[in-house]
């Protein structure tokens, strides 16, 4: 395999694991006090238990990530050599013009829509179980019994949407931040250091989540959207009802409810917790990521 596939997967199942917590605490406050609101976890009282809690919802990710990551890095790296045959080093991109760096991107982005859409519907629904039986294999199993694929990829759409359009400014703005914070030296080809990469990570990160997070509020009430039994509204369990609404809702539905409820707050409910965990995750991705490609592109 490439090296950029190796740094892109290790990079993605590391940044995974950094911030899974903070991705759970992002999916119940954007599902909160709204018509398709679940209830709040339940934490078992054991130590152990509590432990594992804040992991609930992480292997389908850290599995899924790493390889969404590779997919997402490869198509981007060999989308933007075609547009720039001059590409000699996927880490030094000094002199690619930015609009394509924005297309390479949404076009990585795009690309990934099959491991992103499964692996968030699988991720959404076991972080928000309050029953004890959260696990990613759990919701799996249940899904795939009663929908079979075309249930893995419920909320697809809106979901491939959301990564064409976020990782466009995902690499942009990580370049832009690398070629600033290296302009205050004479060689832009120059190795970024330890600071410049975190720095331009963590804004990286966050500047992607800030232009989508209204459709990533969308995409994770749709997916989390309950039965149409009245008394299951605002519960999330692991049996077929709830995996399969009865009376499922657009994006377009979604969308009006959470205005009519919330306004223009409602989209971004829980932004704060999602920018923090943003800048940390990513700026532990790109370092890894930097650090695997330096380390397969220096002499034996």
């Amino acid at each position: 395999m490439s090296a950029d596939f190796w740094a892109s997967y290790v990079s993605g199942g590391l940044g995974i694991l950094i911030g899974n917590r903070l991705d759970v605490l992002k999916v119940n406050a954007q599902t909160a006090n709204g018509s398709t609101a679940p209830a709040r976890i339940q934490e078992p009282a054991l130590g152990v238990q509590k432990f594992t809690a804040l992991f609930r919802g992480a292997a389908a990710p850290i599995l899924g990530y790493g390889a969404l990551n590779s997919i997402l890095f490869l198509s981007f790296n060999r989308s933007l050599k075609v547009m720039d045959p001059s590409i000699f080093d996927y880490t030094k991109l000094a002199g690619v013009d930015l609009g394509k760096i924005w297309v390479a991107g949404a076009l990585g982005g795009l690309a990934t829509f099959v491991i992103s859409a499964p692996s968030e519907l699988v991720k959404c629904r076991a972080q928000l179980m309050i029953d004890g039986q959260g696990s990613s294999y759990a919701v799996f199993k249940d899904v795939w019994k009663h929908q079979g694929i075309r249930g893995l990829y419920y909320g697809g759409l809106i979901t491939s949407i959301r990564d064409g359009f976020g990782y466009g400014w995902y690499f942009w703005s990580y370049e832009l931040s690398k070629r600033l914070l290296l302009s205050r030296g004479a060689d832009p080809f120059a190795p970024p250091t330890t600071s410049d990469v975190l720095i331009s990570g963590g804004i990286a990160g966050v500047v992607t989540w800030m232009s989508i997070y209204p459709l990533d509020v969308i995409k994770t009430r749709l997916q989390t959207q309950p039965s149409g039994n009245p008394e299951q509204q605002g519960l999330l369990r692991t049996n077929s009802d709830s995996l399969t609404p009865k009376s499922a809702k657009t994006s377009l539905v979604v969308a009006r409810e959470i205005w009519q409820d919330s306004g223009v707050r409602g989209f971004y409910r829980g932004i704060g917790v999602c920018s923090l965990r943003a800048f940390v995750v990513n700026a532990v991705q790109w370092y890894a990521y930097e650090k695997i490609m330096a380390f397969f592109s220096s002499p034996s």
